[in-house]
């Protein structure tokens, strides 16, 4: 099993170049970012949707461009692979985003892993004209115009919400026919329809991980499908021998580290750490 690192790119935080190459120097096999537009200051979202969240971190409103920091961190690593964990898609033009994918994927070598979500901030995707309660739907649609970009010379799309006329748009991604698409979902079934209808992978989070993975499996067999056709990736997995132990035993094809965006002296030691976590777990 694989160890990467996902943490907000910030401007308080260790800045993504030099976090790249001390991630890369430390022998982790990935490095994520996730993304937020902006935070509307109404917040009337509670963090993740959940009922009685705590108050939201200041690193949701001063988070980078993920697309643009990862490709300067494509210029100066060589073997890190490098994602999004999670791409907004239902917030973002999907002829766009399919150019800055493949892009990303050519200029790094092949390295890039197409980390997608669904937005929990009802507030931030209306901002950006995106009804919440049709964001898989539109997610779904967006992925369908981004897969027949990358792979058509003319590519064309009908959905119920999107139309793509005949279309040429280059570059090609250098990983064929795509990068790999890796869905950050629970195991709720408008999720899962993404999973299985678009993804080469599913990214549920540690903390949900044993009750997820079991409906996972029961949805993928009530539906006909082999589960394990899926890399499993762990996001935020626990810091003990024993918790990537646990990772391990589901067959995941990796699991990461979620770092807090701390000053960078301690971002480094943090890493320093879970190197050594790294190199025991062997």
């Amino acid at each position: 099993m694989d160890l990467g690192i996902v943490i907000f790119p910030t401007d308080t935080t260790l800045d993504p170049i030099r976090l790249a190459r001390e991630v890369e120097d430390r022998g982790f096999e990935s490095l994520w970012f996730p993304e937020h537009s902006h935070i509307p200051t109404s917040r009337a979202t509670p963090w993740g949707g959940r009922a009685d969240a705590p108050p939201l971190p200041e690193k949701y409103w001063h988070t980078l461009d993920a697309f643009v920091s990862l490709g300067a961190v494509a210029a100066v690593t060589t073997t890190l692979r490098i994602g999004t964990a999670i791409t907004l898609v239902a917030q973002r033009d999907p002829i766009w985003l399919a150019k800055e994918v493949a892009t990303l994927d050519v200029i790094s070598g092949g390295r890039f892993e197409f980390g997608v979500g669904f937005g929990w901030n009802r507030e931030e995707m209306a901002s950006h004209g995106v009804d919440a309660s049709d964001r898989f739907g539109l997610v779904a649609e967006k992925l369908g115009v981004m897969r027949a970009l990358w792979a058509e010379d003319e590519a064309s799309f009908e959905g119920v919400r999107l139309t793509l006329e005949p279309s040429w748009a280059w570059p090609k991604p250098l990983q064929r026919p795509h990068p790999p698409i890796v869905v950050g979902t629970g195991a709720g079934p408008k999720g899962l329809d993404v999973v299985f209808g678009h993804a080469d992978g599913w990214m549920p989070h540690w903390r949900t991980l044993p009750t997820a993975l079991a409906a996972f499996r029961a949805e993928a067999d009530r539906r006909g499908l082999d589960p394990a056709a899926w890399e499993l990736t762990v996001s935020g997995v626990g810091e003990t021998l024993d918790d990537l132990a646990l990772a391990a035993e589901t067959g995941a094809r990796r699991a990461l580290f979620a770092l807090d965006e701390a000053p960078p002296a301690e971002v480094l030691a943090t890493l320093d750490r879970l190197a050594d976590l790294k190199e025991r777990f062997g």
